[in-house]
């Protein structure tokens, strides 16, 4: 069974987006370089960036996402995200009903349930568990082993936090990943057990 994980770029003031879902500059880093991170060189990183990011990518088998980033980026058009195999949504309705059936998504209620099906669809790869919401649920029931961020310098005052709802003290072990890419920070921390 592989590693567990949570995942998003991330204001310095804790948030991954504002109230409405707006994403504001976080993601400049994503065009701050020459190197492209994908294929298509739509989106183009540092080399520090890149050789941070691009593995980390290679080793992800199914990524874990809420019903909402889900429905706000419409299912990503039924093609996962970073040329991920799987992505296991994280609700309590069913599929859309003109959902492709044949999409690598799969729909579960419940992040046990969530957590199960990605384990057994990620083999021995990485499941990723987007932050947010069910992420925070995930890191509260002791599902998450890692907690990865890309910290970007901003600033955005509120919005979704990060780590959802939760509101428990949690120790995490010092950062293992410190890479400084530009207009970036990337940061993997351990959880502690």
């Amino acid at each position: 069974m592989g590693k567990v994980i949570m995942y998003a770029t991330v204001s310095v003031d804790g948030f991954i987006a504002k109230d409405n879902d707006e994403v504001g500059p976080l993601f400049d880093w994503m065009a701050g370089g020459d190197v492209p991170l994908k294929e298509n060189g739509q989106i183009k990183v540092t080399q520090a960036s890149y050789d941070y990011v691009r593995p980390y990518w290679d080793e992800i088998g199914v990524t874990i996402a809420g019903r909402h980033v889900f429905d706000l980026t419409g299912g990503w058009d039924g093609k996962p995200p970073a040329d991920i195999d799987h992505v296991v949504v994280v609700t309590h309705r069913p599929q859309p009903a003109d959902w492709d059936p044949q999409a690598p998504f799969h729909f579960v209620s419940g992040i046990e349930a969530a957590m199960a099906k990605a384990q057994e669809l990620a083999g021995d790869r990485t499941v990723e568990v987007a932050a947010g919401d069910v992420g925070g649920q995930m890191l509260a029931a002791g599902l998450v082993d890692e907690v990865a961020m890309d910290v970007a310098p901003v600033i955005l005052g509120t919005g979704k936090r990060y780590f959802g709802t939760l509101n428990a003290i949690h120790l995490l072990k010092d950062p293992h990943v410190v890479i400084q890419g530009t207009r970036v920070l990337h940061l993997r921390y351990r959880v502690r057990h």
